[in-house]
């Protein structure tokens, strides 16, 4: 008679290893919209609210007309609750996994390291790939950039 392997499995030792979180019962920020600063956007970007004239806000294209602009944000209303407003937002995914600590000890005393040389060539490459995504409208200048 041959014994049973009592070694759990590779799909056992994965549910072991993993923690089981309970769903948090915090407000969403549906029911208690959160306070935004609005920056600047480009020229052909604006906002749009699905709460009133200033909560909950989306950015759409300016271009739009008004009866595309209506048809957007009714569809967006009516999905507002799967937008991720806030981190605690999301849910399944527990605040320990994408919050990041550095766990320093009492006595510990920061030292200033300085500054790694870089290839100045590189400076040309990042400038020509910045350069191409503000061309192509993937990103843009905000008011706080230099």
């Amino acid at each position: 008679m041959q014994e049973k392997n009592t070694s759990p499995s590779g799909e056992e030792v994965l549910h072991l290893k993993l923690k089981v979180c309970k769903a948090k019962t915090d407000k969403s920020s549906i029911d208690e919209p959160p306070e935004v600063e609005l920056k600047d956007l480009p020229p052909h970007l604006k906002y749009g609210f699905l709460e009133g004239d200033d909560k909950l806000p989306v950015i759409i294209a300016k271009d739009l007309s008004v009866e595309e602009k209506a048809a957007l944000i009714k569809v967006l209303k009516s999905h507002k609750r799967v937008i991720a407003w806030k981190l605690f937002d999301i849910k399944g995914i527990n605040p320990e996994f994408y919050t990041h600590k550095i766990l320093i000890e009492e006595d510990y005393k920061p030292a200033v390291q300085h500054q790694i040389r870089v290839n100045p060539k590189i400076h040309d490459v990042i400038k020509k790939e910045v350069e191409k995504l503000l061309d192509v409208g993937l990103i843009y200048p905000i008011s706080d950039s230099p």
